[in-house]
């Protein structure tokens, strides 16, 4: 089997077993075609599942060494030096899924990947909005909208977003009928790895989606909760394009997107005294260590309360 026909079947088990996100299910595909491809110019043949078995770790030095010097310009700043590095560790990671992959299918065995290193990466904060930003956001994206229908939906998914903490693919994925299903105020939600947990819904939120339910096209329990113009399921560079449009007359950073209010989520509750564990089951992390991320985040919000109200803080 030559290793494109081998990359196929392995893209197909990301998305289907282990349900990886559209984004890094593209990253690691993008990222193994130029792997192949190199190869397939360093020993001049086609590369197939032997080629595989037998790459060496200096090969597999030598694919990432390539792909770091190629993406290297002179023109580039000293602070794009972190990008370079979690480049570099997306490729570690997507040739050592492909290879567990491999072993898991063709029982194919190469130790290599494994023998990667990857460079140490620096946290990266959560960038949230603003309280009265996020609460405001909703309402305002929907002020922007087209359409009376497509207000009614904004701001259904937005006030969804910020008040459940919800990734907006997750929120997309929904169906009228799981909204139908949500008893007792709680939503089930399929997340990361096909993994579901349950999430209260405020009654702001249930007012919203009520009031879009009411007012949605083809309320058929299989109907995608929210869709398009055309009535198939949103897609999410609709939602990202609304919030785009409304930061821009509001003034506020790059960094206001759809997935800021799943920050925003996290860090408001955290900054009001949630319970870590708690919130690590409201967000779906598979981890306390990816919900402690958001304790960085509170230190600085108490740092900046300290500098901004104590009499003996440097103010300057």
């Amino acid at each position: 089997m030559i290793a494109y026909d081998a990359l196929r079947e392995w893209i197909n088990w990301l998305e289907h077993e282990k349900r990886s996100s559209p984004r890094t299910i593209e990253a690691y595909r993008h990222d193994l075609v130029l792997a192949i491809s190199f190869f397939e110019k360093h020993f001049g043949n086609e590369v197939t599942l032997n080629t595989l078995k037998e790459l060496s770790l200096a090969d597999l030095r030598a694919w990432v060494a390539h792909e770091t010097a190629r993406g290297e310009k002179p023109t580039r700043r000293q602070s794009n030096n972190d990008a370079r590095a979690r480049s570099r560790a997306r490729r570690v990671s997507a040739l050592r899924s492909f290879y567990h992959f491999l072993g898991l299918k063709f029982n194919l065995s190469n130790p290599a990947p494994k023998l990667l290193s990857t460079p140490r990466l620096k946290k990266r904060l959560p960038r949230p909005l603003a309280r009265e930003d996020a609460i405001l956001a909703p309402e305002g994206i929907a002020d922007d909208a087209i359409t009376h229908k497509a207000a009614i939906r904004d701001k259904a998914l937005f006030t969804l977003l910020y008040g459940t903490g919800l990734r907006i693919g997750e929120a997309l994925s929904l169906n009228i009928r799981d909204l139908s299903q949500a008893g007792d105020h709680m939503l089930r939600v399929t997340g990361k790895g096909g993994k579901e947990r349950l999430v209260p819904l405020l009654p702001a939120v249930l007012t919203a989606l009520e009031a879009w339910q009411k007012s949605h096209p083809a309320p058929t329990p299989d109907a995608p909760l929210f869709c398009g113009a055309r009535g198939g399921r949103l897609n999410p560079a609709v939602a990202q394009k609304a919030m785009r449009e409304w930061r821009k007359g509001e003034g506020l950073p790059a960094s206001a997107t759809p997935h800021a209010l799943r920050h925003s989520f996290a860090t408001h509750m955290m900054e009001s005294g949630a319970d870590l564990r708690a919130i690590q089951e409201l967000m779906g992390h598979a981890s306390l260590s990816s919900t402690q991320i958001y304790t960085l985040a509170d230190e600085k919000y108490l740092l900046d309360v300290w500098r901004k109200a104590h009499p003996r803080a440097d103010k300057k």
